[in-house]
């Protein structure tokens, strides 16, 4: 047993004040504490909102205690598992380089277990953010990403990531009610699983259900704000609000992505198009030559070819912010 999470209770009147705390069963360092105050009007939704509350935050915990322990192996020593995690400190970084990383230590984790389904659902997350970087043949990497997706579930029917995965494989292939029944099997197995939400968001958005993809990614986030996969939440946010045509909003989301995540590309590009849908012809610009210098073949491939998931209708919604913008395709 790796963690060991403790708690107490004490009750004055009718509040009560329980304490809940993540500790490194090896070490003793404490990996997560909080605090809940409440009123003891229900006792039962009480003891359900605090389980809902400590769940929800030791995951996260959990995840970043594992990255920072794989981090501090030599690399030489590396099992599946700390590679796996490696991996997914690169994955969180966003940009060409650490994706490259990335795919490296997962490949490194399946080469040294192959029946370890992480391996195989981050080498397919880290395969569909290469594509943003470097573009190239999208339907080769499509069935790469979807022929992972299915190892990893076929090693773990009951790893709700390795579900979600495939999902988002589906989804890569505008499959949006495969990939919905896909990631609701997911939420089944794990409710709390912000992976699941962002992508059921994503899936939604792609759709036309803009709405409620938006209330999903924005869940997603709420459950885990450090997940390794957070630039693609808010750039979907961005494009669900461009889509609605609410530009000055989708403008700030963009800006958010972009400060988060500065060497990410996509943001960049759907900047350029709400700016250019505001008449803002100087700031359209300068996004626009910049989401096509950091990754000039991505450009191409979601701008003059349209990507199996973005509907005709919301490909051409974007080229007009573009062209606007002064892009000459």
């Amino acid at each position: 047993m790796r963690y060991v999470l403790e708690g107490s209770l004490r009750k004055s009147g009718n509040r009560i004040r329980v304490t809940a705390q993540l500790v490194e069963a090896e070490t003793g360092k404490h990996v997560w504490a909080e605090r809940f105050d409440r009123d003891l009007t229900d006792i039962f939704a009480v003891q359900d909102e605090i389980t809902e509350a400590v769940t929800i935050a030791i995951a996260p915990a959990i995840a970043d205690a594992e990255q920072q322990r794989a981090m501090r192996k030599p690399p030489g020593s590396l099992d599946a598992w700390a590679a796996y995690q490696r991996g997914l400190w690169h994955l969180s970084k966003a940009n060409t380089d650490d994706n490259a990383l990335a795919q490296k230590f997962f490949q490194e984790a399946i080469d040294r277990d192959p029946n370890f389904a992480g391996g195989y659902k981050g080498l397919a997350a880290a395969q569909s953010i290469a594509a943003d970087f470097h573009g190239g043949d999208l339907a080769r990497m499509n069935d790469s990403v979807e022929a992972l997706a299915r190892r990893s579930v076929a090693l773990d029917g009951a790893d709700a990531e390795g579900r979600s995965r495939l999902a988002h494989a589906l989804r890569r292939r505008g499959d949006y009610a495969g990939g919905l029944a896909e990631v609701e099997r997911a939420l089944a197995l794990s409710p709390n699983l912000a992976d699941a939400h962002a992508i059921k968001g994503s899936i939604l958005i792609f759709s036309g259900r803009l709405t409620e993809g938006v209330e999903a990614l924005e869940r997603s986030i709420r459950l885990d704000p450090r997940d390794p996969r957070s630039e693609s939440r808010l750039l979907q946010i961005a494009l669900a609000l461009y889509f609605l045509r609410n530009y000055e909003a989708a403008v700030d989301a963009a800006n958010e992505a972009i400060r988060s995540y500065p060497d990410f590309p996509n943001p960049y590009r759907w900047l350029a198009a709400a700016l250019g849908q505001l008449d803002r012809t100087a700031e359209a610009k300068e996004a626009l030559e910049k989401a096509i210098a950091i990754a000039p073949a991505a450009f191409d491939m979601y701008v003059r070819d349209r990507v199996p998931w973005m509907r005709p209708a919301d490909h051409a919604h974007m080229l007009e912010g573009l062209r606007k913008a002064g892009w000459q395709g």
